[in-house]
């Protein structure tokens, strides 16, 4: 609907967001599976340079996996980390929503007149 670069850039942000959600509560549920490598979801310093270059749509969300130390089991995944991940998700993920939701607001506000 929406295709101007802040619009696109949010959407796409958004999208990134949950999917570095997904992949921590992947990471979350396989807390006591042995062998289990947690994954990473970065996305950020793509969506800065695809901005830059005017296309925030092109921004790649890299998945790649914990170099963080194994615990006995060999799992590395850390609910520390996964629970402080998930919540500076959620608070970026309600931060970009409401921009968008206000964005949706002000051409709510123009079309009505």
């Amino acid at each position: 609907m929406l295709n101007d670069v802040a619009s696109v850039t949010l959407s796409t942000a958004l999208s990134a967001l949950a999917a570095r959600q997904r992949v921590s509560a992947n990471n979350i549920a396989n807390l006591e599976t042995p062998n289990f490598r947690a994954g990473q979801v970065s996305f950020e310093d793509n969506l800065r340079r695809a901005v830059e270059a005017g296309e925030p749509a092109q921004a790649a969300v890299t998945l790649t996996t914990s170099t963080a130390p194994a615990g006995i089991n060999g799992n590395n995944v850390s609910l520390d980390t996964e629970t402080l991940i998930d919540q500076k998700t959620a608070l970026q993920y309600r931060l970009l929503s409401g921009a968008m939701s206000s964005k949706f607001g002000l051409i709510d506000t123009v079309l009505k007149g």
